[in-house]
């Protein structure tokens, strides 16, 4: 069968879709988006940030499902092939293969009277979230397409990001107990980092959160006592932190560490939207369970488990959310998404639709 009962196909629309570049602007993309949704005759809407929005159902709903993914891809294209079954290319899993199969379950999904479903495709997941963050939809549930193997992703990591900066006094190497040493300032700030985690609690599905100095530099001269440091991290967070909270006790914990003369300072990296934070939803919840069942029913593996990277899905949480979609992050011979060889199996895009379409009709009958 090529495609659900409503006549769209999900391979068909992944042909068309993948060789549309939409690393460097998603506009063509966005216009091939809209017009398959007119086509099956859904009028959507486009917002300011971009966002592409569809409803189905009752305008006050009991229960509210949201099928979201984004259009966008990381550079550069990688242009469209297929042979035996498989389609390569940028954004051939991530995430058009995922968007293929939201528009597959989308389409062909009935509500019953007291519900509704929503599909929300954002412009700009890659970078900044820009679409994302604007986004205020008041879903009761969220299911966000990204390769996922089939299996059900629960709970993702978040990503934060900041520099601390160490401030010291300058003065002659050759007379270094005159100055402060701020790169010195670094031994005891490195070993607080190491143990930053040692007492918290292991989260059960994602496992310890990682902190993780990767960028260093410091002084202006060979010559010279360095008057500054400045490190930057990267942190993996576990629920139920929060880029703030994270920031607020990485500063104390780092002033409590470095030398008394030693300024200490720690600041989040600036950018316009929120950072990704960390999700996690109950695997019984019904949202979980349902597509699961789905999952397995149309062949897939159907895994409850945790996703390995940040997601817009953060942006969703706390409402139950879950990650799924056709493709596969990486496989044995390595990088699949975002890599030069990207690509999905159409089986597994068809079989994600078909998944989806059940799934969607379960939760929303």
């Amino acid at each position: 069968m090529s495609g659900d009962a409503d006549g769209f196909d999900p391979v068909a629309f992944l042909e068309r879709a993948v060789p549309v570049a939409s690393n460097d602007d998603v506009g063509e993309m966005r216009d091939l988006l809209v017009e398959t949704l007119e086509a099956e005759g859904v009028s959507p809407t486009v917002d300011d940030a971009g966002n592409t929005v569809a409803s189905k159902g009752a305008a006050e709903p009991a229960t509210h499902l949201v099928l979201n993914t984004h259009i966008d891809t990381v550079s550069p294209h990688v242009p469209y092939d297929r042979d035996d079954g498989v389609i390569h290319g940028r954004g051939s899993c991530d995430a058009k293969g995922p968007l293929a199969a939201l528009l597959s379950a989308f389409f062909a999904a009935d509500p019953g009277p007291d519900a509704r479903v929503t599909l929300a495709i954002t412009p700009d997941e890659e970078l900044l979230s820009t679409g994302a963050a604007e986004l205020d939809l008041g879903g009761d549930m969220y299911i966000v397409g990204e390769p996922t193997g089939l299996d059900v992703c629960t709970a993702a990591k978040g990503r934060f990001e900041g520099t601390v900066s160490l401030s010291g006094v300058a003065a002659h190497a050759a007379e270094p107990q005159s100055g402060v040493n701020a790169v010195d300032a670094l031994a005891p700030v490195l070993d607080a980092l190491r143990s930053f985690d040692d007492d918290r609690e292991v989260h059960p599905e994602l496992g310890p959160a990682t902190l993780t100095p990767t960028m260093v530099d410091g002084g202006a001269n060979s010559n010279q006592v360095p008057a500054d440091c400045r490190l930057v991290v990267d942190r993996r967070s576990v629920p139920p932190e929060t880029a703030e909270g994270f920031r607020e006790e990485l500063e104390s914990t780092l002033r409590a560490a470095a030398p008394d003369d030693v300024g200490v300072d720690f600041a989040l990296t600036e950018r316009p939207t929120p950072f990704l934070e960390a999700f996690a939803t109950d695997p019984d919840h019904e949202l979980v369970t349902a597509l699961a069942a789905a999952s397995r029913d149309a062949g897939g593996r159907a895994d409850v488990r945790p996703f390995t990277a940040a997601t817009e899905a953060s942006y969703f949480s706390p409402a139950p959310v879950v990650v799924f979609g056709p493709g596969d992050l990486a496989d044995d011979e390595g990088a699949v998404a975002h890599a030069d060889r990207e690509y999905v199996r159409t089986d597994d895009v068809r079989t994600a639709a078909a998944a989806l379409r059940a799934a969607v009709a379960a939760l929303t009958a």
